[in-house]
């Protein structure tokens, strides 16, 4: 499917990359791609005269640490989204240095923070392994969940004195496993929930009551998978609703589908489960035909890509997950780290972005589908504040089915993919009807608005 287009990217110099995460940092309506530097700076590539230009101003570059995931997210309800840094210099436990937490100045400079002297006290000095961000009240702030390996779990806050606050231990979040990928929407409940998926030791699905407080039901929806060791999750359109697809580090992977009486089951066929060394997982329609495909980055294997349909029905569920000739992107010799999704250069087109590197300098990887369908439509909700509401929801009715799409807050593994809802229209020209649901609940409902066009969608007022 994919044809290497990494010259698209100017001054692709081998490195050691980690996670990637896309967000409009300087509030202008155009998406950065946020590459984490693990032994040299951090990368922040913009699209400017047909390639992707690196414009990381000095504070963000950030060599003197070893950055590992990235996540952006409007913390302060100021319209534009901060980014959080995530420095792993050790496997686990304790790190010699601390996290970053990156706001932009009025001036265009950025601030740390947690350098700053009423947070010192709360920064994080445990290794972690990703980042996701959640509105989990539904006010239009967001928190940073941190997945830390060995040490408790974080979720950063704005408290009402302006100092930022880890509410981890007073929402009961504050759980030590081997974190390693999180996942931040309404998958269990009507508002932003979190799924942490562990290695040695069982999964965290942590339902969203409502009122912003947690209940763990791994247990009782039968996702623990407790004696595997998880690496990537995503969310991915199973028939107009969520299913959850998992990597585990060589072994079976997973493709959760929710059954009628709320348990899930693994729906994964033998193509899709086989074990591979498996970073992280990506859910897009690559090549606009309607379904989505599930890429699995590998590390020092090939790579895989399916193409996963489903329909449900009186006697339950109808899986297709047909393995696809992922082409370039296979990329066989290559030590992927992260991987995300956006669409660089405004095509309607899909790119595929690999961070790569972790044994050796490789430079980043760029791919596209050779021959996508001509019919798109993208859906940018904004918060109350004109941020973009990562964990809201977007469903899209075309072609007599409805197709779901999440926006993202924290997926994959130690990334995070662009705020943008990504419908593949096939042959067909427009959508009929789109919804927007906002992670307080409040939905809009466009009739008819189109294809091959970006919408962007305001909160509701009044």
């Amino acid at each position: 499917m994919f044809q290497d287009v990494s010259g698209l990217i100017a001054h692709n110099a081998p490195a050691l990359h980690y996670g990637v995460a896309v967000a409009d940092l300087d509030g202008d309506g155009r998406l950065s791609v946020v590459v984490a530097g693990f032994a040299g700076p951090n990368r922040v590539l913009k699209w400017s005269g047909g390639q992707l230009r690196d414009c990381a101003p000095p504070e963000l570059s950030d060599d003197s640490r070893q950055a590992i995931a990235v996540a952006a997210g409007d913390l302060d309800g100021d319209g534009r989204e901060e980014l959080y840094v995530l420095n792993t210099d050790t496997f686990a436990g304790a790190t010699r240095f601390a996290d970053r937490l990156f706001k932009r100045l009025a001036d265009g400079r950025w601030d740390d923070l947690f350098a700053r002297p009423e947070n010192t006290g709360v920064r994080n000095f445990a290794a972690g392994r990703s980042v996701g961000v959640i509105d989990r009240r539904g006010v239009g702030r967001y928190g940073f969940f941190v997945a830390n390996y060995g040490r408790p779990m974080r979720l950063y806050e704005l408290g009402p004195d302006g100092a930022i606050v880890d509410l981890a231990p007073s929402l009961d979040l504050a759980r030590t496993a081997g974190g390693r990928g999180v996942l931040t929407l309404p998958i269990f409940s009507a508002h932003p929930d979190i799924i942490c998926v562990n290695e040695h030791g069982p999964n965290f699905a942590l339902r969203n009551r409502g009122d912003g407080t947690f209940e763990e039901v791994a247990e009782q929806l039968q996702l623990m998978d407790a004696t595997e060791h998880a690496r990537g999750i995503s969310a991915v359109d199973v028939g107009g609703e969520f299913g959850l697809c998992w990597g585990n580090w060589d072994s079976t992977h997973r493709l959760m589908v929710r059954r009628e009486d709320g348990s899930w089951k693994n729906y994964a066929t033998a193509g899709l489960a086989f074990p591979s060394s498996i970073r992280s997982v990506i859910a897009a329609d690559f090549d606009n035909d309607g379904n989505d495909e599930v890429f699995f980055n590998n590390i020092g294997e090939p790579n895989r890509l399916f193409r996963v349909s489903m329909s449900r029905d009186r006697e339950g569920v109808e899986l297709s997950a047909a393995m696809l000739d992922a082409g370039a992107a296979l990329d066989a010799d290559g030590y992927g780290t992260g991987a995300v999704v956006c669409d660089i250069d405004g095509d309607g087109v899909l790119e595929l972005i690999v961070s790569r590197g972790e044994k050796s300098p490789q430079p980043l990887g760029v791919f596209k589908a050779r021959s996508a369908y001509p019919n798109w439509l993208r859906v940018r909700p904004l918060t109350r504040f004109g941020a973009p509401a990562r964990g809201s929801v977007v469903r899209a009715e075309y072609g007599g089915c409805v197709h779901v799409k999440g926006i993202c807050g924290g997926s994959g593994y130690l990334c995070q993919m662009e705020p943008v809802a990504h419908f593949g229209l096939g042959n067909l020209p427009v959508v009929e009807r789109v919804t927007v649901t906002w992670p307080d609940g409040s939905a809009v409902t466009l009739l008819n608005p189109g294809g091959n066009r970006v919408v962007t969608v305001p909160y509701p007022r009044g």
